[in-house]
């Protein structure tokens, strides 16, 4: 490989430019210690290192690749825009092709505002809640991620009806003031809340599938009495589908699982590994955006073509190849493969997403998640990196199965996790 280059080299070069020698802070190795690797190339599974190592990828740049690295649909798609333009800052017909598929795949949405990432589409849609109901207070999950804006950077406070407190300096108290934090999949402790602050209470919203602590799946009827207590207090419902929109299903997990929100957020696999973002909702709450409304959002680089154009190719594949019961079907089995193992781990898995936790028994919300053993889980990883498997190199991660994957891969995933548990310490 021409102009190579290690990883502890580019690490080093990278610390003397970029806080942290990092773009994104997981990418330090932080959580489980080592030299971070960096990336040459993907195709299909598989990653090249910039020292020219292979590895089999379950990462997928945290979500958005299901189909795999260079898919040569979206390479093309993305080609062909490129070469007409890179960016117009202007209407293009892209963009209007990708809302009228996003509102078909999602019944509940009869409008569609695209936006840069993930963090700006939460930041719209809680803008948007507070604009509709006239209230202030948002009501958020202990675990949940949505980005870095200020508001959603708050961990869970001294008791169940106090507010957060911030998991970042440089965020302002009254900012703070304006943020309820619960433990997620605690219906009762949302009931005592939404009953103290109802006149308050602008919109509660949440990871479907929460994918921040590890993968937690959602306690019967916790979704179904999120929705109906905010029907009884008129508080906006917004669901973060920036990680499982279209990664269980060809549509949101709102509409699988029968639970309407009122807006969801948008991301990852509709950008087909480009940066993208999305607010999908009712006419009513939406067409309060600016230009027909008075609330305010805006974006040079918002629907840009390069992005739209991996999207469509994306999604186009998603609905038409339908990966979902294979990604399904190899996610059980690593699910079983470490059921199996009788040490203290834990899959959590649900369709191509899992999460492998250092604890026994399975995680309900972050409190059970912390109890796991991060030091076990690093020794894990590294172990897993040693025989060529990339993992999430953070406990609290979700791990992606992609239709690149092949039978091959995931034998070699289960055999690299069979060395691993024979390694001593590890749980």
């Amino acid at each position: 490989m021409a102009d190579m280059a290690s990883s502890h080299d580019l690490f080093e070069r990278a610390k003397r430019v970029i806080p942290g020698g990092v773009n994104s802070p997981v990418r330090a190795f932080h959580a489980v210690g080592g030299t971070p690797v960096f990336i040459a190339s993907g195709r299909g599974s598989r990653l090249v290192t910039s020292d020219g190592r292979e590895l089999i990828d379950f990462c997928g740049s945290w979500g958005p690749l299901i189909l795999g690295h260079a898919h040569p649909e979206v390479v093309s798609a993305v080609s062909a825009a490129a070469a007409n333009g890179t960016s117009f800052g202007a209407a293009t017909r892209g963009e209007v092709e990708l809302a009228e598929l996003l509102c078909r795949q999602i019944p509940y949405a009869d409008r569609v505002r695209l936006v840069n990432s993930g963090t700006e589409a939460v930041m719209t849609a809680l803008r948007l809640a507070r604009a509709h109901t006239g209230r202030d207070l948002i009501l958020k999950f202990d675990g949940c991620y949505h980005g870095h804006a200020d508001q959603l950077l708050v961990a869970a406070g001294s008791g169940l009806l106090t507010q957060g407190v911030a998991t970042s300096k440089g965020i302002p108290q009254a900012v703070l003031d304006s943020t309820l934090v619960l433990p997620y999949n605690d219906l009762a402790a949302v009931e005592q809340a939404v009953t103290a602050h109802a006149d308050s209470l602008a919109a509660i919203i949440v990871e479907p599938v929460a994918g921040n602590m590890g993968l937690v799946a959602p306690a019967p009827g916790f979704l179904e009495g999120l929705r109906k207590l905010a029907d009884q207090t008129g508080t906006v419902l917004v669901f973060d589908e920036v990680i499982t929109g279209f990664r269980l299903g060809p549509t949101t997990y709102g509409r699988l699982c029968g639970v309407t929100p009122d807006l969801t957020c948008l991301g990852k696999i509709i950008g087909g590994g480009l940066p993208i973002g999305a607010v999908a909702g009712p006419a009513g709450i939406m067409d309060r955006l600016a230009p027909v409304g008075e609330v305010y959002q805006a974006g040079t680089l918002s629907g840009n073509p390069v992005a739209v154009a991996a999207g469509l190719a994306t999604l186009h594949a998603v609905i038409r190849d339908n990966p979902y019961p294979r990604l399904a079907e190899l996610g059980t089995r690593i699910r079983q493969a470490v059921a199996a193992a009788g040490r203290a781990v834990h899959c959590a898995q649900l369709g191509g997403m899992f999460t492998i936790f250092f604890t026994p028994t399975a995680v309900g919300n972050k409190q059970d998640a912390t109890r796991s053993n991060t030091r076990g889980y690093a020794r894990f990883f590294h172990s897993m990196l040693d025989s060529g498997i990339y993992l999430p190199p953070a406990q609290f991660e979700l791990a992606f199965v992609s239709a690149a994957h092949s039978d091959e891969d995931i034998e070699l995933f289960l055999a690299a996790f069979g060395k691993a548990m024979q390694e001593s310490p590890l749980a």
